[in-house]
């Protein structure tokens, strides 16, 4: 959706018969937040506010008892949302004409909430424009259908389709298994080509109603807002047809994790690739962005693998699938982290395989050009390519979530890049969500330890 200036938004409003108005934000955690409003009152100067205090609060709803937090804003000053022109979609499953907007957050002050995730996305590509390189990105979000389920201590299973059987095998690719769902995934289409997403293809992945749709390449903000739209749609469009759709990087223990895959690559001004050379082999930019990569993106991680969940999908068993467990990088090598895929030089990239489907896609995509960024600065080369399988490189990322804090708290150049105030923010709320995750007794303890120990 091209943008538009104010008039031109309230034309579009007329033109779509907008009675209402849902105006988003972001939290640290990809939930969306926000206020809705009369469509006459929000074009008549309306802005809405809320409390900064959105941005430390966990995905449970809490907060970190973090003194330094605390300490930080008690007040929770307000923030003014602000809408971005190039961030407006209708609602297509409301009764009445509804529209979606994503917001900036500014204070009264009129300075930028550092701490909003696409605040901190858009930071890291104002870095890359001021030396005038543009970032493109094309996510591909894996996902899987799923019976509803109302009771969390009961393990998820697959839906059952138009056969009326559930699925019970693997079947990477198959057009029958996707066809098992045809109704479901033509209503999503058709929302999606109501708000104008950038949708390339529709496959299915490894597990058991396990899919992934590919996004069209662009910009990265662009990109991040429609992902994080698409979530929230195909929840919608799941629930209408009796199941669930969840974006856990590992729902279901006997099958595959849920990844985000991010293909990223860089142009100048003059809309030129700078990851090829003159000779068409990949340039000493793009070897330096891999080796930031290399460099940072293990301390990174709690932003490609947010939650407890994250690093289930991580773990190198059976039924892992082909989740990375290092930064190796290599061409057209699914085992790396790190893959570069066969094409002409014009579309030399780099593909970050390992941020799970519950990342943040703002953060993800920030953190993932932030690490490149920074290698292409100290001019750092990678390590070799790898031939073959990466597994027997061995697992060098970290297995849980604290260790991931604690190297992401120890990584002062991604702080200083992403914001130190962000970065510790981050920090406090992960670590209570950690702390919150401990205070839950699991089904496996009082399988194997209540009757036995």
């Amino acid at each position: 959706m091209s943008e538009r200036n104010g008039h031109e938004l309230s034309e579009w409003f007329n033109a779509h018969g907008i009675t209402e108005v849902e105006c988003l934000v972001s939290d640290l955690t990809g939930i969306l937040k926000g206020k809705i409003m009369p469509a006459g009152k929000y074009l008549n100067g309306g802005r809405p506010r809320l409390p900064d205090s959105i941005f430390i609060q966990t995905v449970t709803g809490g907060y970190p008892d973090d003194e330094d937090i605390r300490f930080w804003n008690p007040a929770e000053r307000d923030m003014q949302l602000v809408p971005d022109p190039g961030a407006v979609y209708l609602v297509p499953w409301a009764d009445d004409p509804t529209a979606q907007i994503i917001h900036d957050c500014y204070y009264l002050t009129g300075e930028p909430v550092e701490l909003s995730p696409r605040s901190v996305l858009k930071r890291v590509l104002e870095l890359f424009a001021a030396r005038g390189w543009r970032p493109v990105v094309a996510p591909e979000v894996e996902f899987y259908l799923v019976k509803t389920n109302t009771d969390s201590d009961y393990p998820l299973e697959p839906p059952v389709g138009r056969s009326g059987r559930q699925e019970s095998s693997r079947q990477s690719f198959s057009i029958d298994a996707v066809n098992e769902f045809d109704p479901l995934f033509e209503e999503m289409y058709d929302y999606c080509e109501a708000m104008d997403l950038d949708l390339d293809t529709l496959i299915h992945e490894e597990g058991a109603g396990q899919m992934e749709v590919n996004f069209q390449h662009g910009d990265p903000l662009k990109l991040a807002d429609q992902v994080v739209i698409f979530k929230r749609t195909l929840r919608e469009v799941a629930l209408r047809h009796g199941m669930y759709a969840t974006f856990m990087a590992k729902p279901m223990a006997n099958e595959p994790g849920s990844s985000m895959h991010i293909h990223q690559s860089l142009v100048d001004g003059e809309g030129r690739n700078v990851f090829a050379g003159d000779d068409g082999e990949p340039s000493r930019l793009f070897h330096h962005f891999i080796g930031g990569m290399q460099q940072y993106l293990p301390a990174a991680m709690p932003f490609f693998a947010p939650n407890v969940n994250s690093y289930r999908r991580l773990m190198r068993t059976e039924t892992s699938g082909s989740a990375p467990v290092n930064t190796e990088w290599g061409y057209d090598n699914r085992t790396v982290g790190l893959r570069v895929p066969v094409g002409a030089p014009e579309a030399t990239r780099i593909e970050n395989r390992l941020g799970g489907a519950d990342s943040n896609p703002y953060l993800a995509m920030a953190a993932s050009l932030a690490c490149g960024y920074l290698g292409m600065l100290a001019q750092l080369d990678p390590r070799p390519p790898m031939v073959g399988s990466a597994w027997s490189a061995g697992n060098k990322l970290p297995d849980d979530i604290g260790p991931a804090l604690a190297a992401l708290r120890e990584c002062k150049p991604l702080a200083d890049l992403l914001g130190e105030r962000f970065t510790n923010s981050y920090l406090a709320v992960k670590r209570a969500e950690h702390s919150a995750y401990f205070g839950v007794i699991s089904s496996w303890e009082r399988e194997h330890l209540l009757l036995r120990v």
